[in-house]
């Protein structure tokens, strides 16, 4: 089973990074920062820090793992971290590089859910489970512990 994880990234302004995906195509969409856990990786945390290092050259506090969404053949874990520093100049993913593979741009939306609804956040279920904590006002108080 192949697994990923995922980061719900908070600044120290409350908002959250997503990235923004453009594919010729496709409509646009949003993403968490994340990617595949390797055998290489000592374990899903550490994986979590070489994909956020990877993808926005930042390094990150992780607070908890937030939800997991599994499949067949699929798992994901989605964790809530908080992030003072990044710089989307210096990536080094290899995604970043690949032919074909569209544009990456790192955007920081409010902690809203105003701002969730106004963007198309894949999967949805991630998506569902982020307003569910806005609504409670849990997620940004939670990651202050």
């Amino acid at each position: 089973m192949t697994e990923r994880v995922r980061a719900v990234l908070l600044t120290p302004d409350d908002t959250m990074l997503v990235i923004r995906r453009t594919r010729p195509g496709v409509p646009v969409y949003w993403v968490l920062p994340g990617g595949g856990v390797e055998p290489t990786d000592a374990s899903r945390e550490a994986a979590l820090h070489r994909e956020i290092h990877e993808e926005i050259a930042g390094k990150a506090g992780i607070v908890r793992l937030l939800h997991t969404m599994e499949s067949d053949d699929e798992r994901q874990l989605f964790y809530l971290a908080r992030i003072a520093t990044w710089s989307f100049d210096d990536r080094t993913g290899p995604e970043f590089s690949t032919e074909g593979r569209g544009e990456y741009a790192l955007e920081e939306i409010p902690l809203t859910l105003a701002s969730l609804d106004g963007i198309d956040l894949k999967p949805e279920e991630i998506a569902h489970v982020l307003r569910g904590a806005i609504r409670v006002g849990g997620l940004g108080a939670e990651a202050q512990l």
